[in-house]
């Protein structure tokens, strides 16, 4: 059975022209399309029963997304499994790119209860009502040296971000931290902080995802008080492992023009250790460094391998 797509209104004329340029807003890196809609997006409503999926780019957001629409949603509707893409399902809050709806409209007309949600803002910008409804977040790390050759891979491909050169310029600007969505480093370890003091706040790893998919389901059930009988469990499991989202036009982004998929795919291998097909010996040492320095007063600890 082919599927069938519902386009968003506009989705065919988001072709875009130009890639935007980096400045500092609130601190930290932006581009104007994550802060056009700035008002809306400080000023969003959340509601007690919302569940917020934040990340630093390219640390498994799709992925969990997923987890979570199946384990909400997974029985309501087919059509919306086969026609509706990831990213009109869980909406991304600060997204505002001329021709799509934005990310605020987008989650203001979510038809679900409960409300999923994605963002890649630091901490300190998130919309102040998601603490005051005490919303869920999910939030999601994945180990720095991965994070940085996914997200570079993500800017050559999506036009939507700025020209990322080459593989050696690119990692000094990630160890500078003057990426869309600031320091990898300020990211992970202030949503750690947060987590020592709000109850509601799930942290997971990228790795133990990867290692066993199956275990962090059951823990992201057992925090959002959902019981799922285990052979649906098994079956979203199987339903989201690597290889079949990435064949999956609802999960895989290839529905969205700004992406060239010729560069690169969204979704490209997500392994643990990838890394060490990239780093040369001496960028790995330079980069050892770095963090030592970056990461010497947080309590957060990753793995670079599995």
């Amino acid at each position: 059975m082919e599927t069938k797509i519902m386009e968003t209104p506009g989705m065919s004329s988001m072709k875009l022209t130009s890639r935007p340029e980096l400045f500092a807003f609130e601190g930290i890196s932006m581009t104007h399309y994550f802060t056009d809609n700035w008002e809306k997006v400080k000023n969003f409503q959340a509601r007690p029963d919302d569940i917020l999926i934040a990340t630093y780019p390219k640390a498994g957001t799709t992925w969990v997304s997923y987890i979570l629409d199946l384990l909400y949603f997974g029985n309501d509707a087919p059509e919306r499994q086969n026609s509706q893409p990831i990213y009109m399902r869980v909406p991304f809050l600060e997204c505002c790119i001329q021709g799509i709806p934005s990310g605020t409209e987008l989650a203001d007309d979510l038809p679900t209860s409960p409300r999923l949600i994605k963002t890649h803002l630091p901490v300190q910008l998130v919309p102040k009502s998601f603490w005051e409804q005490n919303s869920k977040i999910v939030y999601v790390a994945r180990n720095a040296k991965d994070n940085a050759v996914s997200y570079f891979h993500f800017d050559r491909m999506n036009m939507a971000q700025p020209e990322p050169r080459d593989w050696n310029t690119y990692l000094q600007t990630f160890m500078e931290g003057k990426n869309v969505f600031g320091p990898w480093y300020d990211h992970v370890s202030g949503w750690w902080e947060k987590e020592q003091t709000y109850s509601n706040l799930i942290y997971m790893f990228y790795e133990d995802l990867v290692e066993d998919t199956g275990r962090e389901v059951e823990r992201l059930c057992s925090f959002l008080g959902l019981s799922i009988p285990a052979e649906q469990r098994e079956k979203i499991t199987k339903g989201v492992q690597f290889d079949a989202m990435k064949q999956n036009k609802m999960t895989n982004y290839s529905t969205l023009p700004v992406m060239d998929f010729k560069i690169s795919p969204f979704m490209r291998k997500g392994k643990v250790g990838d890394w060490k097909n990239l780093f040369t010996v001496a960028q790995n040492e330079q980069f050892d460094e770095v963090y030592k320095v970056k990461m010497k007063n947080t309590t957060v600890k990753f793995r670079t391998e599995i």
